[in-house]
């Protein structure tokens, strides 16, 4: 298979994978908000229910973000630069991005920008991740 045609198929991997995560955060979301207006029993009820409501925050959070990556994934494909690392504009190994399919860097930018980031430098690349994320109100 080519490396195109090997391109198309992660992208069809990436739209499902969106659906399912657009679908899953609909129902987190409506379990937490239905959380929210049970009432709860005694003290033991409550700790426990702070404690889901805590456990379903984090899935929402970390669901968000995974969609988000896919989206921009999606959106670079219909741009043509799905599959180069953003740093270095070289293509992104086919096994690294069977494994990541949003990766937006090849391994060796990857391993870069975390011995950069473990020195206590944090690359812009990752600023802009961290400060682009999506932030996930636990509220609702």
């Amino acid at each position: 298979m080519s490396r195109d045609d090997t391109l198309k198929t992660l992208r069809i991997t990436l739209l499902r994978r969106r659906d399912a995560l657009r679908k899953a955060l609909e129902g987190d979301l409506s379990l937490l908000q239905e959380l929210h207006n049970q009432k709860t029993g005694d003290a033991l009820d409550a700790a426990a229910d702070t404690v889901q409501d805590e456990l379903n925050s984090q899935l929402v959070e970390v669901e968000s973000r995974e969609l988000l990556a896919i989206e921009e994934a999606i959106a670079r494909f219909e741009e043509g630069r799905f599959g180069d690392c953003e740093d270095c504009g070289k293509p992104i190994p086919l096994n690294r991005l069977k494994a990541i399919p949003y990766a937006v860097d090849c391994i060796n930018c990857r391993r870069a920008a975390e011995r950069e980031t473990s020195s206590g430098v944090v690359a812009p690349t990752e600023w802009n991740r961290i400060f682009d994320a999506p932030k996930v109100d636990p509220a609702v």
